[in-house]
């Protein structure tokens, strides 16, 4: 498996604003989406109305597409991770950090974050989003909640994706600093997010979750899940109970574990 070097802007861009999944927004969600797109106006894809099913309506590729996100990954099926492509993490770095419910998940913004490095290529984190059920699944269990951390290569602008999978259990400290201040903008410290071990996870290559749903995406899914309390979990569903896009097809693809 091999990085790409190029990867269209427009595709990095997208991901940035959106959030990934079958949500039924909230209130506050619903009314500036009727304000950003009254009615008479171009239709915009969202999780109800115009859901997953109807994406194709907005991006072919989301429908033509045969190297897309999420999938259910089979650990029987997986194969040895190509140690070329190891995933380093350098998230620890307190920022201030713009929290907003973007109509599609909340979403978490860093004035300045870490970063991830692949095959000595440093990708910088540009922002993280939840959602209210994991997107991916492993075996066919569907996590309680899941954090989609995006980061960017500066340079040839390809996205990388580290997934960390929530069940229920003891409540998380940063869960609670994210949900109790959306639409403020607080300290937070990336690396907060991240479970003890961060040296086992799987590895594919995949596709944003949203429209426009552009592939060469760097997935990797962190095999050790954090714990969040059943009342944050609820809380974080009062947004977006079901902000999950249904699994894809592997087809020729093969996913990597370490």
């Amino acid at each position: 498996m091999k990085l790409k070097e190029t990867i269209l802007a427009a595709s990095a861009a997208a991901l940035l604003f959106v959030g990934c999944g079958n949500a039924e927004p909230s209130a506050a969600a619903k009314a500036e989406n009727e304000a950003k797109h009254p009615v008479g106006h171009e239709k915009h894809w969202d999780y109800v109305e115009h859901g997953p099913a109807h994406w194709e309506e907005f991006s072919k590729t989301c429908g033509s597409g045969i190297h897309q996100s999420p999938v259910n990954i089979i650990p029987g099926k997986s194969v040895s991770m190509d140690h070329t492509y190891d995933l380093t993490m350098h998230e620890d770095f307190h920022t201030m950090a713009a929290i907003i419910d973007n109509g599609h998940s909340i979403k978490v913004t860093p004035q300045k974050g870490g970063s991830i490095s692949l095959h000595g290529e440093i990708f910088n984190l540009l922002q993280f989003h939840f959602h209210g059920k994991s997107e991916h699944t492993v075996g066919g269990k569907r996590y309680d909640m899941v954090v989609h951390m995006v980061h960017q290569n500066p340079i040839t602008k390809q996205l990388a994706v580290v997934a960390v999978f929530f069940d229920e259990g003891e409540s998380h400290e940063i869960l609670d600093t994210v949900i109790n201040n959306v639409g403020k903008t607080v300290d937070v410290d990336p690396q907060d997010l991240l479970p003890k071990d961060t040296s086992h996870y799987y590895h594919y290559v995949g596709s944003l979750t949203t429209p426009p749903c552009s592939e060469n995406v760097q997935w990797y899914l962190l095999k050790q899940p954090q714990t969040a309390s059943k009342e944050q979990i609820e809380h974080f569903r009062k947004f977006y109970v079901d902000n999950e896009r249904p699994v894809q097809e592997l087809h020729d693809r093969k996913v990597e574990s370490n």
